[in-house]
């Protein structure tokens, strides 16, 4: 491990506390932004982190309070931003907008220029504006509130593709979480060599963590890789339109290994279709996954997705990123019946879940 300790703000205290736990296994602190009640319970008792391992019959459990790095929580209102080196935005995108108290504390990160990763499924619109040939102004109608991004320079904002999969168990507190796809964060560079140094620091970090278990150093799963494309991140693009917004069907929600197993042959083209717009935006091929891989990891995943969950429960809003595609393949005049038909299911169980006074207004 290095010399040099980073303290990490986490905007988000569920999947946020992965990556927290990664960085305080590395030495670094992080300092994870969330409720009081939550906040209260992660500075009480610290968080659990539960990872599984190839070989091992049970889960690894890290506890927080274990580790050499510090991780500890707060409410947005308490955060003092010059303590902090690097930004981590780990709550949904219509977070971001949902709460005075978050969306000023989002204006505060904007002000400062600190170096911003996102590991959201939906890009920030900065980031959006980083990628050649995109125009970001006409796809400002997928975020709830994209003003939220109006003040952000896109070259201090990044993005990691969050494949590792995680969750909260239902008989456990808000302080643990269980990891169930123990994939890596593939993270694209930053505009500056200096942040993008401090990314590439984090990454050997948490390389070099061993634990031991029953007396044998074994290495952990999740890393943080560093790329220099920033076409990297959009290979969750093909994995969200195949699996999780695919689990949105009208007549009920489906698990992301019925909707990529059900019709393989369906879901391998729209797989490649999204791929093959990743490609015609600038991305190389080896920047991507294959399907096989992916669908071979979808077999474990056996729940909807956190998207078709949420609009099962009513959710007014939730992240946008089939929609995003759609609008950024307009751009490109690539079209397919498949994506319309995900993105008007998406859009009818959002046009149903609003509140009665706004659907009349509509």
């Amino acid at each position: 491990m290095t010399n040099r300790k980073y303290n990490t703000l986490i905007l988000g205290a569920s999947y946020g506390s992965l990556l927290g736990c990664k960085l305080a296994m590395a030495g670094h602190d992080a300092t994870l932004v969330c409720t009081s009640g939550t906040a209260s319970l992660i500075n009480k008792e610290g968080t659990v982190v539960r990872f599984p391992v190839r070989g091992l019959d049970d889960a690894v459990v890290i506890s927080s309070g274990d580790l050499p790095g510090r991780v500890d929580a707060a409410v947005p209102s308490a955060v003092q931003l010059d303590k902090y080196d690097l930004v981590v935005l780990a709550m949904q995108e219509p977070q971001y907008s949902s709460s005075a108290d978050v969306r000023s504390l989002i204006d505060q990160v904007a002000a400062a220029k600190i170096p911003c990763l996102a590991i959201m499924n939906m890009p920030p619109l900065p980031y959006i504006k980083r990628l050649p040939g995109i125009d970001a102004a006409s796809v400002t109608s997928c975020y709830k509130d994209a003003s939220v991004w109006d003040d952000f320079e896109p070259g201090v904002v990044t993005l990691a593709s969050p494949d590792p999969q995680a969750f909260r168990p239902e008989d456990a507190g808000k302080n643990v979480l269980q990891v169930s796809l123990p994939t890596n964060f593939k993270v694209a560079r930053f505009e500056s060599d200096d942040h993008t140094a401090m990314l590439r620091t984090m990454e050997a970090d948490i390389m070099a963590v061993r634990h031991t278990v029953d007396g044998n150093e074994i290495e952990l799963p999740v890393k943080l890789k560093v790329h220099d494309s920033l076409y990297v991140p959009l290979a969750k693009w093909s994995m969200l339109m195949t699996g999780n917004y695919r689990c949105v069907q009208r007549d009920g929600m489906v698990p992301i290994c019925d909707a990529v197993h059900g019709d393989t042959d369906q879901s391998k083209a729209i797989y490649q279709w999204t791929a093959d717009l990743c490609v015609a935006l600038g991305a190389d091929p080896s920047d991507l996954v294959p399907f096989e891989k992916y669908a071979n990891a979808a077999k474990g995943l056996s729940q909807p997705s956190s998207a078709a969950k949420a609009l099962a429960r009513g959710a007014p809003a939730i992240e946008r990123v089939d929609r995003l595609v759609k609008l950024i393949a307009d751009q490109k005049n690539l079209s397919s019946p498949v994506v319309d038909e995900i993105v008007g299911n998406v859009e009818w169980y959002l046009d149903n879940n609003q509140p009665e006074e706004i659907r009349k207004a509509v």
